[in-house]
């Protein structure tokens, strides 16, 4: 079994500084509301609890010099908001 590192610190209400072996990350946001993760290898996550076991995840990495515009992140939402495909 392989040894795992991680560690996660509150540094301000609604931020968060998380550490593992290879990488670090900020997160702001609570639980209940949309939560955006910045880590250091430059992948961006942008994330939310919906009831039920239902969760929303949309992560960009820093080789992909393609960017959504905030309007269509907003209908992708949406769209998973309301059970349809995306």
């Amino acid at each position: 079994m392989p040894l795992t590192f991680r560690k996660s610190f509150r540094v301000l209400p609604g931020v968060k500084v998380n550490i593992n072996r290879k990488s670090w990350s900020v997160t702001t946001g609570g639980k209940h509301g949309p939560r955006r993760t910045v880590s250091s290898d430059g992948r961006r996550t942008t994330s939310m609890d919906l009831p039920g076991p239902f969760g929303y995840r949309h992560t960009t990495s820093s080789s992909s010099s393609r960017r959504t515009s905030r309007g269509s992140k907003l209908k992708t939402l949406t769209r998973a908001l309301r059970g349809g495909k995306h």
